[in-house]
């Protein structure tokens, strides 16, 4: 077993910590910094409900060590909404369409998208639809999410 401290910027906050060489980061952030958001469903990358954004890529915390994110700054789905509680364009366009179900597949679909759209990117609807390839909804509800996505592009002018 080896040790190792770790520090990282998660939504804006400075944490540091001393993690085992093995801790997943998704485990991390739920267990040791508390930002529950991050649903761990397979623990193998293929259901993407632990999708987060670290250094402003989508990444799947559960194929991400601990210790692979010193020095990193990541967002969970409890950093995308602004201070004041407007809710982020994905997060809004999920509610407004219906897109979130039981809601345990649901931030790992708005962190995915929002880095997709991250730096005023328009990516259109079959883009957005391509990203949701690495994502499983176990309530079956792709409908609601799919009207998300046409929200989205029609919103960008990128249907």
């Amino acid at each position: 077993m080896s040790e190792h401290r770790i520090s990282m910027t998660v939504n804006g906050q400075q944490h540091r910590g001393l993690v085992e060489g093995r801790l997943m980061l998704s485990d991390w952030l739920r267990e040791a910094a508390g930002y529950t958001g991050v649903h761990v469903g397979c623990e193998q990358g293929v259901c993407g409900a632990c999708t987060i954004i670290v250094d402003g890529r989508a990444v799947r915390a559960c194929l991400m060590l601990a210790v692979q994110a010193d020095g990193c700054s990541l967002t969970t789905v409890e950093g995308l909404a602004a201070a004041d509680g407007t809710l982020h364009p994905v997060q809004q366009a999920l509610k407004d369409c219906h897109g979130l179900q039981c809601g345990f597949c649901t931030p790992g679909i708005a962190m995915t998208l929002a880095a997709l759209r991250a730096d005023d990117a328009q990516p259109d609807e079959a883009a957005m639809t391509q990203a949701m390839s690495g994502h499983l909804c176990r309530c079956t509800g792709y409908q609601g999410i799919r009207r998300a996505i046409r929200q989205l592009a029609a919103e960008d002018g990128t249907p």
